[in-house]
């Protein structure tokens, strides 16, 4: 009987089952690194991204960034909410017009259509876990007049980066 897999669950689509070790801290096993976004249209700066489960059963994925020091994710804003805790490091991000310091075990939760950007401390990285649903839309980047707004907040002024700053 010690060859019997027949109570070991089997995902749907592939995802490995049981546990996958990390390595360091921000990285597993047979989790590849890869590039934050596949467009140089959303300006970022000094990220990446991990997918860490994807099985139609979840009907989300759950991913790991991770902005180096001085990085910042795109701005943007969806339909679709995040779900978002803070694995290491420490920064800011922006939900809305408010700015808040965030750290190690913080949760972030970014209702639809809401303007959002993470950035990392100088001398410290960034990390977090995202939840959102696998059918999603695609993110929003801010026109000239939505920028315009959102820089009619001084402190929002202040802290948004688009690139090129």
């Amino acid at each position: 009987m010690a060859d019997d897999n027949s109570a070991v669950p089997h995902p749907a689509a592939g995802e490995r089952v049981g546990v996958r070790a990390q390595t360091t801290s921000g990285r597993w096993d047979d989790v590849a690194v890869m590039p934050y976004k596949q467009t140089a249209e959303a300006p970022f700066q000094d990220i990446t991204r991990q997918l860490l489960f994807a099985d139609p059963n979840l009907a989300c994925e759950w991913r790991y960034f991770e902005v180096a020091e001085g990085g910042y994710s795109t701005l943007e804003r969806h339909a679709h909410v995040h779900a978002v805790m803070i694995h290491r490091g420490r920064g800011q991000c922006l939900v809305g017009e408010v700015i808040s310091d965030v750290g190690q075990g913080d949760l972030v939760f970014i209702p639809p259509m809401t303007w959002h950007q993470f950035r990392a401390n100088r001398g410290d990285c960034l990390g977090f876990l995202c939840v959102v649903n696998v059918a999603r839309d695609r993110p929003q980047l801010p026109t000239a007049d939505d920028l315009a707004e959102l820089r009619s907040n001084p402190q929002v002024a202040d802290f948004i980066r688009i690139g090129g700053e």
